[in-house]
């Protein structure tokens, strides 16, 4: 009997079971960057998803106000038309009035916005539902708070990690060589916490945005390949004979 255990040594019941779980942690995955697209794309004012976007997610744009760079940004499909979005720019650009946002940009909020931007609504973002609220969001963009970053940081810490580590055991049953098994399974939480690390740091300094861009494509690289190494020797690759350490 082999002293470790490999994909060789599994059922085919348990590899349909690994597989099912890799392939729909991957998808998952996917739809993830998909809503990392859709969150912050466009936040430059310019269409796709650009560095300057990762920057004036975390340090802010300081030359537009907060939110300016909502609808020019993640909050812009939520709005019915181009023009929408001109009569909310004009009307912080002109002052900011009181009136003029009762008449003019109050229906538009009412109408698209205040379904989750609301007390009602138990999300604990900006509330748009009356004059004093949306005003505050008028001053300068000064990026995500200090706040709204632990509370997003602790929350992916938990659940990216549960999911690495999951993933993990199941690619230490691949056959390679050990040192880079054991390299390999710990990247993925290192690049992870350099990825979040730095969103604090690029709220202080903007170029780190680059550093976040970086980690956090080699956290979804390693990720992503972990899962294809492991449907290639569950089903396709031929091990040794002689059993490899895990």
């Amino acid at each position: 009997m082999p002293k470790y255990k490999r994909f060789s040594d599994t059922s085919v019941s348990e590899k349909i079971l690994d597989s099912i779980f890799l392939i729909t942690i991957g998808i998952g995955y996917l739809f993830a960057l998909l809503n990392l697209y859709y969150t912050h794309q466009g936040r430059d004012g310019e269409p796709g998803l650009s560095v300057q976007d990762v920057v004036i997610a975390y340090h802010g744009s300081h030359n537009q106000t907060r939110l300016g760079a909502a609808i020019n940004g993640p909050m812009e499909p939520n709005l019915p038309n181009q023009a929408a979005k001109e009569t909310i720019l004009d009307w912080i650009n002109h002052g900011v009035k009181e009136d003029e946002f009762t008449a003019k940009v109050k229906p538009i909020l009412d109408n698209n916005c205040i379904m989750c931007h609301s007390a009602e609504s138990g999300m604990s973002i900006p509330h748009l539902t009356a004059y004093a609220d949306v005003v505050q969001l008028t001053e300068t963009d000064t990026g995500a708070t200090i706040p709204a970053l632990v509370r997003v940081s602790h929350i992916h810490l938990f659940g990216i990690a549960f999911i690495l580590f999951f993933v993990g055991r199941i690619f230490l049953l691949c056959e390679m060589n050990v040192t880079l098994k054991r390299t390999y399974v710990a990247l993925p939480f290192i690049f992870l916490l350099l990825d979040i690390s730095s969103w604090f740091i690029t709220k202080v300094i903007p170029d780190f945005a680059y550093v976040v861009v970086s980690a956090g494509g080699l956290v979804g690289i390693t990720f992503g390949l972990q899962i294809l190494i492991c449907l290639y020797q569950m089903w396709l690759y031929k091990p040794k004979s002689v059993p490899v350490e895990m």
